[in-house]
């Protein structure tokens, strides 16, 4: 979790003015809004650092709703439900704007989280993706919603659904954004006994947990997604969604797998790539091999840091006629390593580390969104990558 003191120190005056005010937590009265910002931040701590346990606990929980929006997926996240780009675009950095819209609009902050939840888990375990008919309107009226709730209710055996219907638009590696159609989806869990102190005392007190799950729908392409913890439980919440919202059949087609080709890279390969992406350098780290008589058998080709010749140049040195990448093998898994220019006063630039393996194995879903979309922008243009652009990894 952020701490406070982080967001404090990386937040406009105005803004912390407005949250402190807003929150109603009690600050002395002596300070001093009308300073220069590096002269209000000791006081400034100081005053938080003497806030009570309960405004103490309330700063914190709230400082650890901003912390998770003002990395580059929650501001990705903020971005596709803004109202008005451009009064994101006029706020100083990205806690001003985690702020702005924790303060003026709730309800796409919270939005913003169900996006950043979803998106995280992206082609992950959580994760699955079907393929309907595309350009259906999606029915909110009451008793299309009210279906659909009972529906969650009967499946999960849950007393108590809610439900959040948004529109939102998602980055995709062409550069242009897709529009989607985001359900979050609520429900109570079975009750459980947890303990707490009362007074002092230690009790047991009866909780019901509420469990998150999230689906979308691309009408431009009819691709349905949902993330939800339990497999069994995706399947059954999409086709939930597509008979009573969608009102169409469900034929529980799933998206397409990606591919993966390996096989331009056993020659030197230039890694082509936009300056506009600020990636300072591209090496290829590890070829594994097999060889084509013997599938039981690798050979891994390796160049770690601070070797001044390439992998092809290695192999040649090696290996002479004998070469496993000239002929007679095939590349199984390759590790790329992507270096971006420094930003602002870092003094290393990022790295982005991607292992493929064939035919359809990729670490891009482990990774940030932003991360997936360069990625999968530079796989595809080397001929690494093909198939779906939505498919799973």
């Amino acid at each position: 979790m952020t701490s406070i003191a982080t967001i404090i120190r990386k937040t406009s005056t105005p803004t912390l003015r407005a949250y402190f005010e807003h929150s109603g937590i009690g600050l002395p009265a002596n300070i001093d809004w009308a300073v220069p910002e590096p002269e209000i931040l000791p006081p400034l701590l100081k005053a938080v650092d003497e806030l009570t346990d309960t405004e103490k606990a309330r700063l914190a929980l709230d400082a650890g709703r901003i912390g998770e929006l003002v990395s580059d997926v929650g501001q990705i996240a903020l971005y596709s439900v803004a109202e008005d780009k451009a009064v994101l675009d006029s706020l100083g950095g990205a806690h001003d704007r985690a702020f702005w819209m924790f303060l003026n609009h709730p309800d796409r902050f919270r939005r913003a989280e169900e996006v950043r939840y979803t998106d995280e888990r992206r082609r992950g375990r959580s994760w699955a993706g079907f393929i309907v008919a595309a350009d259906q309107p999606l029915n909110k009226d009451p008793a299309a919603l009210d279906a659909f709730k009972a529906a969650l209710r009967e499946c999960f055996a849950s007393p108590n659904i809610h439900i959040d219907i948004f529109d939102r638009r998602r980055p995709t590696f062409d550069g242009e954004d897709c529009e989607l159609i985001q359900i979050a989806v609520y429900r109570e869990g079975l009750p459980d006994d947890v303990l707490e102190f009362d007074a002092g005392d230690l009790v047991r007190r009866v909780r019901s947990p509420v469990f998150e799950a999230a689906l979308t729908y691309e009408p431009a392409t009819g691709v349905v997604e949902v993330v939800a913890n339990d497999s069994k439980s995706r399947e059954a919440m999409a086709r939930i969604m597509v008979r009573d919202l969608l009102e169409i059949e469900f034929t529980s087609e799933k998206m397409p797998s990606r591919n993966y080709d390996l096989n331009s890279l056993q020659q030197p390969h230039a890694f082509p790539r936009d300056a506009s992406d600020g990636i300072e350098s591209v090496t290829l780290k590890q070829l594994r091999l097999m060889p084509m008589d013997n599938q039981g058998q690798r050979v891994t080709l390796e160049c770690m840091r601070g070797s001044e010749e390439t992998i092809w140049e290695m192999a040649a040195r090696h290996f002479g006629d004998r070469n496993p990448l000239l002929g007679g093998w095939v590349v199984t898994q390759a590790k790329l390593s992507i270096a971006f220019q420094p930003k602002g006063d870092a003094r290393r630039g990022r790295v982005l580390a991607l292992t493929i393996t064939m035919p359809h194995g990729c670490n891009l879903k482990d990774l940030t969104p932003e991360e997936q979309l360069i990625g999968e922008k530079y796989l595809r243009r080397w001929g690494i990558l093909s198939g779906d652009t939505g498919g799973d990894d």
